[in-house]
């Protein structure tokens, strides 16, 4: 429920636990300051005190839920209402007196628990999920370090790594578009100085190319793309590789290293940025034949593959929680 666990002994425990009481289990406590509208349900075997006047505490009185309180807090149905209690505040705050106005839905106490095991059910498996992303982006970020670097060879490949600068193996320039020539559903992707790649009915580029901006979010936005596509003025789009020069694996060392070098390299200006030669000298180890680089990139690109196909179920249990909470949390299904 915080970022931050503080600690105190068992017997200050007990002494404020004999004067105050502590939260049991069917409680729920609620951020009351700052986010606000956060439940923690009291599970059991917990010893914990909550210190300050910013999360309130909901004593189950029977017939109610902790969890599925907890549900509810997530929905529309709460947020409004906390929202609309915080307004002319400084800072966001729910209080004593908003949360007993706050009216929450109250089906039988047995469709509660159904509600909320059916939801949580759903909570769980996001949860794995996340842990699973997390995990795979691990291994990958291992594997990108073993791999990029020459420190673990795949099967079959042999040879010295080289040294080369990328203004030797590559051509680099920028785009000649402004933001004012996207196209809200346009044909062609248009790249930007972010992460969001915009769209335009115009292509400059038919190629393989990274683009990387020259300013905001230094050495920190990177795109690789095998087609057409248009880019901003203040984007490098780097294209033309040498034949024995794997774009790809380009892109993902970049992706790696590019960071550390474009921060070394940055003008000072009215916002950071970079200037063409901080491009050209960038230096990237790379194997030596095409093959390897390629291998390394296929690699690469698998798990990145199936991290998205993790995020998108992920994000796709999400969506069908939504529909799940607007159904069962507003009565339209019953489910006793």
């Amino acid at each position: 429920m915080v970022d931050n666990e503080l600690f105190i002994t068992e017997d200050l425990y007990l002494t404020l636990k004999s004067k105050y009481g502590v939260p049991k289990v069917g409680d729920a406590l609620v951020t009351g300051i700052g986010t606000i509208g956060k439940v923690y349900t009291v599970s059991p075997d917990n010893m914990f005190y909550f210190k300050d006047a910013s999360v309130l505490w909901l004593k189950s009185r029977g017939g109610y839920s902790s969890e599925f309180l907890k549900q509810v807090f997530l929905t529309d149905i709460i947020v409004k209402q906390i929202k609309n209690s915080s307004m002319g505040t400084t800072v966001e705050t729910y209080t004593i007196q908003s949360a007993k106005k706050t009216l929450v839905p109250t089906p039988s106490l047995e469709e509660q628990r159904a509600i909320a095991t059916a939801l949580s059910d759903v909570d769980a498996l996001i949860t794995a999920l996340d842990k699973l992303i997390a995990k795979k982006r691990a291994i990958k970020t291992a594997a990108m370090q073993q791999l990029l670097t020459g420190k673990t060879r795949l099967p079959g490949f042999s040879g010295e790594w080289e040294t080369k600068r990328l203004g030797d193996i590559a051509h680099i320039q920028t785009g000649s578009k402004n933001n004012q020539d996207k196209v809200e559903g346009g044909q062609y992707p248009f790249f930007v100085r972010s992460e969001t790649v915009e769209r335009i009915d115009s292509y400059s580029y038919a190629c393989e190319a990274i683009l990387v901006p020259g300013e905001g979010g230094i050495g920190s936005i990177f795109h690789y793309i095998n087609g057409r596509f248009d880019v901003h003025q203040r984007v490098y789009a780097i294209t033309q590789f040498a034949s024995n020069v794997s774009g790809k694996f380009v892109y993902l060392y970049m992706t790696n290293h590019f960071g550390a070098h474009a921060m070394r390299n940055t003008v000072k200006a009215t916002v950071d940025s970079l200037r063409l030669p901080a491009f050209q000298s960038f230096e990237i180890r790379m194997p030596p034949t095409l093959d390897e680089q390629t291998a390394i990139a296929q690699v690469l690109s698998d798990m990145d593959a199936e991290i998205a196909a993790l995020e998108a179920r992920r994000d796709k249990t999400r969506a069908i929680k939504q529909g799940m909470m607007q159904q069962v949390l507003t009565g339209r299904v019953r489910l006793v």
